[in-house]
């Protein structure tokens, strides 16, 4: 165990003591969240980020110690372990030094090597290989015989044996990786049968980089063109004749006929073996790199889309609009729940303008609406144009929302569940006016990648997808924390020490005995344990409950501490919590024991300051230009207001009301070099573009915020 922390201090830059902490946490079964917020101490005030990479970390470690079991169980059954390789196996920090060690022993199909050795020419295969001096015709030919018709099959069938032997050589595969880490070169051609329909990916019909400055983007681009069947690609070192070079210098002694065939095997092994076998590792290696960064922008863009500003508990009026089938609108009370829904036809071809204009003002006397909420979709800024044009009694404020993945909550298990007498086209005017409500409780219950702030994640490794965004959705239900008394199922599944069974348990008690009253009554659900009231009552509100710390992120474990700290300072807990000047006057050092360091007590303050405050920022409005509805209103020069609708390496997309976004690209964020666009703008920022280019044909348009 020491030296598994001593490797993981190593990798991430963090100090031993916090690394054996946080580790001895995960076994005892404590959450991310959990022990960023509330075991500071324990960890040195680690953060989220730092405490995942130590999680990611030791889970490659379990899975790598499970492979050295696999991998000496099987070389123990064919009878070959020996104390030093096994000392070897043990040793291996990686999963690439592991499997080249296995390489030798590992079970494999029929191959040339497989049939010489068959053949009997393993002998002549080891004989060569000593590369003696002397005449090497009459050995071969003590080995022509059954199969083996010629000396000429004899010596090809030893250098066969010794090719294999060459690849399965952990020095000659360490080399040729290092040659290939040094002066890998990426390059792409088009299939030429297919050029027309390949056009998308012109830019890589002739194309040759350096692997190692080849962007995440491009390489999914290239890898997602070669998939499509439209791109042949490779991966070489800049030089191949540098390859052969530096094995003969390996393998190559003298220049005796023995040593003449070793050479031929170098060249075999490399051109038939090895530089595949290697190609296929970088393309793995370079594609999970890809992965990695591709996700690591989706879950970027993903949690500031979470943490999205709020409207807070309002009647909203939220609107799907459309053309032929009209626009449907339903009507939410503050808590998000479906008081009323019908359609109306503002639009061609039905233009029943008169009629949805006196509907809207019905509906919004009624239902005391406070905002309304529009679908960004088809019809939406002629939507938001009528809306405008009408004159209510009230002033209203109206939203323009994002429809990306509205259909997909539509059509779920989830929305059936909660709306089954509904169609779809009322699940997602449902879900559009929530979205506008709280982000963070409705885009919870969409699967992540359909929101549409990625850069090529249906082309990233599915499984290290899912687990990056669930991961970055419970950071973000966790840092704002969950309403119990409100929060739906599916909400409640991501916060802290809470699963699905308990998301359901808690929903069908809330429902059974009513709100709950405090944070202790979270003891009465069925299967919540110790450990999962320990990892989620934190994180857990309770407004206008028995308890005012139940309103707050103070964990229940430190009640008692904040009752100390009232009466040591003679005053109530709500004037604690209510007046400033009480709690500046604490002095936290006389707080501070082996458990509860300056961090900790720091973070109860704060969250005196603020029960039940959202951290999230107050929602804007926003109103793109008049006018300006589709790309052919659009102008070379022309400045129009924009919003951030998604992030990628290359540069940000900024929705600017035509239903086509327009890109950004990093060359045109600043008036300074830089190389993150995350570094200028955030998502859903409200932004003024100019318009570069404008192509109709290929959907595309150019932006610049300079």
């Amino acid at each position: 165990m020491s030296d598994l922390i001593k490797w993981i201090a190593l990798e991430t830059g963090i100090e031993f003591h916090p690394v054996q902490k946080t580790i001895a946490l995960f076994k005892e079964g404590a959450t991310i969240p959990f022990i960023a917020r509330y075991r500071k101490e324990a960890t040195g005030s680690l953060n989220e980020v730092e405490i995942s990479e130590i999680k990611k970390l030791l889970s490659l470690y379990e899975e790598l110690e499970k492979r050295k079991l696999t991998v000496l169980a099987a070389i123990e059954e064919q009878g070959k372990l020996t104390d030093g390789l096994r000392s070897a196996i043990i040793a291996s920090r990686t999963a690439t030094e592991l499997e080249d060690i296995y390489l030798p022993y590992k079970q494999k199909r029929k191959t040339k090597a497989s049939i010489a050795r068959e053949n009997g020419l393993e002998p002549l295969a080891l004989y060569i290989m000593e590369q003696h001096n002397g005449p090497l015709n009459d050995k071969a030919k003590s080995f022509v015989k059954y199969k083996v018709t010629s000396i000429e099959d004899a010596f090809e069938g030893a250098r066969h044996i010794i090719a294999e032997m060459i690849n399965e050589n952990a020095d000659a595969r360490n080399v040729i990786r290092n040659l290939f880490q040094r002066e890998g070169v990426i390059s792409s051609s088009v299939i030429k049968s297919k050029t027309e329909e390949a056009a998308k990916y012109k830019d890589y019909f002739n194309s040759r980089e350096k692997l190692a400055r080849c962007p995440s983007h491009r390489f999914l681009a290239i890898m997602r063109g070669a998939n499509e069947g439209f791109l042949r690609i490779g991966i070489t070192p800049e030089d191949e004749s540098k390859a052969i070079q530096v094995l003969e210098r390996r393998f190559v002694k003298g220049y005796s006929p023995s040593s003449e065939q070793v050479r031929l095997a170098v060249t075999d092994s490399y051109n038939r073996l090895l530089a595949p076998s290697i190609e296929t590792e970088f393309f793995n290696s370079q594609k999970e790199k890809a992965d990695k960064e591709a996700i690591a922008v989706f879950s970027n863009n993903l949690m500031q889309l979470l943490l999205a500003a709020p409207l807070g508990q309002k009647t909203v009026l939220a609107i799907d609009p459309g053309y032929r089938s009209g626009c449907k609108c339903v009507c939410l009370d503050k808590q998000g729940n479906l008081l009323h829904n019908e359609t109306i036809y503002p639009h061609p071809p039905q233009s029943q303008t008169k009629q949805a204009a006196a509907k809207i003002l019905q509906l919004c006397e009624i239902y005391k609406i406070e905002a309304i909420a529009i679908g960004n979709g088809t019809a939406g800024r002629e939507t938001e144009t009528f809306i405008q044009s009408l004159r209510f009694k009230e002033s209203l404020q109206v939203y323009v929302v994002s429809e990306q993945g509205a259909s997909i909550y539509s059509a779920s298990p989830i929305a059936r569940d909660e709306f089954p007498e509904y169609d779809v086209t009322v699940r997602g005017a449902v879900s559009i006016g929530r979205r506008l409500m709280d982000p963070l409780a409705e885009l919870v219950k969409i699967d992540a990648k359909s929101i549409g702030v990625g850069q090529y994640q249906h082309d990233v490794d599915q499984s290290m997808l899912k687990t990056g965004l669930d991961e970055i959705v419970e950071r973000a239900v966790n840092s704002v924390g969950v309403n119990l008394n409100t929060a739906s199922k599916h909400l409640l599944t991501y916060v802290s020490g809470i699963g699905p069974l308990l998301a359901q348990n808690i929903v069908a008690l809330r429902k059974e005995q009513g709100p709950f009253r405090s944070r202790k009554q979270l003891k009465h659900v069925p299967r919540l344990g110790d450990k999962a009231f320990e990892q989620c009552a934190g994180f857990l509100r309770i407004r206008e409950g028995e308890n005012l710390l139940d309103n707050t992120s103070v964990h229940p474990e430190r009640y008692e501490l904040v009752e100390k700290m009232a009466k040591d300072a003679g005053v109530k807990l709500e004037d604690l919590i209510h007046k400033e000047e009480i709690r500046k006057s604490i002095d936290l050092k006389k707080y501070i024991n082996q458990e509860i360091g300056l961090p900790t007590l720091n973070d109860i303050i704060e969250a005196l300051a603020k029960p039940g405050l959202d951290p999230r920022s107050k929602i804007k409005i926003f109103e793109f230009a008049k006018g300006i509805t589709k790309p052919e209103h659009l102008e070379i020069g022309m400045r129009v207001p924009g919003i951030v609708t998604n992030i990628t390496r290359f540069g940000a997309f900024v929705d600017i009301g035509v239903k086509q976004d327009g890109l950004v690209h990093l060359s045109n964020m600043a008036d300074r070099f830089i190389t993150d666009p995350s570094e200028v703008v955030k998502l859903n920022q409200q932004v003024m573009v100019k318009v570069l280019e404008v192509d109709i044909a290929r959907k595309r348009i150019g932006l610049s915020m300079k």
